[in-house]
């Protein structure tokens, strides 16, 4: 399977077809709202507004897997993204990135791009802090927290996973590579 073969959810509960996006560079999220790593929000919606015209898309997930950091429904997520960070990609459904309710489509990104390890000033705290839930994270592609990225290219290809330490400012060349 290729990713424009999945279908997401919208936060209205209508099915996208990742079709739609082909030819365009993608951005996959699985965010939170309650989370240390929450600021990357202010990150993101720069990456948008600097490449959104040359073709960058956001897929901004919710996701309340790690430490119920995302609590409340689609609507209220949406309206906090706005309201504090100002976003103007839209937040898909909430979803399970792990586990017997995964959606598709992140079973698809971990198969294609496994974890390659937490880097940068953060690495050493997220090593030890994910060992205590997970004490053999580091041989299994599973998400490990909130904002994990995904960059595809424009042909479908998963480029790279940035994994949460990773700020999306940290990864602008690697989307204009791709663009």
């Amino acid at each position: 399977m290729a990713i424009y073969d999945y279908t997401v959810t919208d936060r209205k509960g209508n099915e996208v077809s990742l079709e739609s996006f082909k030819g365009k560079v993608l951005l996959i999220v699985n965010t939170a709202t309650g989370c240390g790593f929450t600021p990357q929000y202010e990150g993101l919606e720069k990456l948008y507004q600097q490449y959104h015209d040359k073709g960058l898309e956001i897929l901004d997930f919710p996701c309340d897997q790690f430490g119920h950091q995302a609590p409340g429904d689609d609507d209220e997520i949406h309206q906090f993204c706005q309201a504090k960070y100002k976003t103007s990609f839209d937040n898909f459904k909430k979803i399970e990135v792990n586990g017997t309710n995964e959606i598709p489509l992140f079973t698809f990104l971990k198969a294609q791009k496994g974890f390659a390890g937490f880097t940068g000033d953060k690495a050493e705290f997220m090593n030890a802090h994910v060992a205590k839930i997970d004490p053999d994270f580091k041989n299994n592609a599973d998400i490990k927290w909130n904002f994990t990225k995904f960059l595809v290219d424009r042909s479908g290809t998963v480029v790279e996973r940035f994994e949460s330490t990773v700020e999306p400012q940290d990864i602008a060349k690697k989307i204009e590579a791709c663009l």
